[in-house]
């Protein structure tokens, strides 16, 4: 291993850490949050908000789309130490997100203002605060979209401490926000969603400031590349069908869910996602600290590089979420009760399909990034956006014939599989130096067998024991112990002495 890959391995761990203190520190408070969102709001605003905020959230697949070349063309200019190169695409990338904005707000003042009064299924005595929640949920979804060029440039520099410290102030925020509201002589559903949209302001403000201050790039000057607005735009238009049908199949379900069984369905799955935000959030953290140095490795055709990179960050995703994930899966009912006051009917199915989907999405996003960094997406796109897209017209049909809620949780399991299979098939059509056969062997397979072997384990404890808060804690340890055995078992020789060394130095420091 080379001074620089070590370096770079380390510097990867950091990033890691404090992308981990960062998501254990928003996952603790936005458990917490949730419930009391949940008490404060009453069942069903919380599905009205949920519902509402969802549908705006649907707009910004155009966001999505330019957020992701964002992040591709700063990470594959810094890797090739292009550095006027690199604030060519700032610069372009601010001036495409203002047209963005535009494009967001108008689509939601009039399609979505249209859908919201005459399609959604909300209580004529909560319309009001609806449309209140709609139009300030659109002013902070536009904020938002003016933040990613900031948030690229900073992820693309590997500042992940300024990261960390800027989210865990978000979330400081919206802790003070429940204090607020639940004091609040106003209407709670209204002033909570004016609240969220104060805290995007400031928000975006800090990662400007910070931008400005420590990156010359940042400093913005309207600058017209043709070549590189062509190049960046081509890259979004055929990121844009891949992402748009990948918002159809998350909040096009929420949708269905609230024309078919109404906001209380639409309740249960908002604390579904709550669930899967919380613990996806930990492999997006890996994800972010792997992208960038995956990306400038192809950038200089380090494939080496680049297929270890995607062999181990596929692998330990899969291991960290399996952690998590299956201790939530077996303990769904027991940890909702302790959670939450009030359980939505069909929540601990939605929550159980939701992590099933997580663990292949995980794998599956890894492989992205390797098409991505290619630039090449234009089929991948296509074929995962068409078979993504399926998923709504297929849960209608479930829906029309008397389908239970959870069958379109149960399509989308289905759906992300088939697209992470037809994505490893594209990514070696693009790079032949992809070793397909390797990446199976030592990511799907090593992940099916875990999976399966942990499963059955904690299981097994689970029917031991009584339910109680001890089993819990014995399932949560039991889990830890066996992936971390796996990862040892899993690791090269000198990983292995890599972590000894820390480990070693830390004992020393603490003696």
């Amino acid at each position: 291993m080379t001074n620089q890959t070590s370096e770079n391995n380390k510097r990867i761990a950091k990033n890691t850490l404090f992308l981990y203190f960062r998501m254990l520190f928003m996952m603790a408070v936005s458990l917490y949050t949730s419930r009391v969102v949940l008490d404060a709001l009453g069942i069903e605003d919380f599905g009205i908000y949920n519902v509402v905020g969802g549908f705006v959230a649907m707009f910004t697949f155009i966001n999505t789309s330019m957020s992701s070349a964002t992040e591709r063309f700063l990470n594959y200019e810094m890797g090739c130490g292009n550095e006027k190169t690199v604030h060519t695409v700032f610069c372009t990338s601010v001036n495409i997100h203002c047209i963005i904005s535009i494009v967001i707000l108008i689509l939601a003042e009039t399609v979505g203002l249209w859908f919201l009064n005459t399609k959604m299924v909300i209580p004529e005595s909560r319309m009001t605060a609806a449309l209140w929640v709609y139009q300030l949920s659109i002013f902070s979804t536009v904020i938002m979209v003016m933040s990613v060029p900031y948030n690229a440039l900073i992820i693309a520099h590997e500042k992940m401490g300024t990261f960390a410290y800027i989210s865990v102030l978000e979330v400081i925020l919206k802790l003070v926000i429940l204090y607020v509201i639940i004091i609040s002589p106003f209407d709670r559903l209204i002033f909570y969603a004016f609240l969220m949209m104060l805290t995007q302001i400031l928000i975006r403000f800090i990662y400007g400031r910070y931008c400005s201050m420590h990156f010359s790039e940042s400093h913005y000057k309207f600058i017209v590349d043709k070549v590189k607005l062509k190049e960046m735009l081509g890259f979004a238009g055929w990121d844009l069908y891949g992402n748009m049908s990948v918002m159809a199949r998350t909040q096009g379900v929420n949708v269905l869910l609230n024309l078919f069984f109404g906001p209380v369905v639409n309740a249960a799955s908002g604390i579904a996602t709550r669930v899967q935000a919380a613990i996806m959030g930990f492999a997006g953290n890996i994800i972010v600290a792997v992208r960038p140095q995956l990306i400038q490795a192809y950038s200089v055709r380090d494939y080496h590089r680049m297929n270890g990179l995607m062999i181990k960050g596929a692998f330990f995703i899969f291991l960290l979420l399996s952690t998590l994930s299956l201790p939530v899966m077996i303990e769904t009912p027991y940890i909702l009760q302790l959670w939450l006051k009030t359980v939505p009917d069909t929540t601990i199915v939605f929550c159980r399909l939701t992590l099933l989907f997580n663990l292949i999405a995980a794998i599956s996003s890894v492989v992205m990034i390797g098409i991505h960094a290619t630039g090449r997406i234009k089929k991948s796109s296509f074929i995962n956006g068409t078979l993504y897209c399926m998923v709504i017209p297929i849960s209608y049909l479930f829906y029309k014939m008397g389908g239970q809620p959870e069958l379109a949780y149960l399509i989308n399991v289905i759906a992300v599989f088939i697209g992470m299979s037809c994505n490893i098939v594209y990514l070696h059509l693009y790079i032949p130096e992809f070793d397909v056969w390797n990446f199976v062997v030592k990511v799907i397979g090593r992940c099916m067998s875990i999976f399966a072997l942990n499963s059955l384990i904690l299981y097994a404890l689970s029917q031991i024991l009584e339910v109680s808060f001890m089993r819990l804690l014995y399932v949560c340890l039991i889990s830890l112990v066996l992936s971390l055995s796996e990862a040892w078992l899993f690791m090269t020789k000198n990983e292995r002495s890599l972590v000894t060394d820390k480990i070693l130095s830390i004992w020393k420091k603490m003696h």
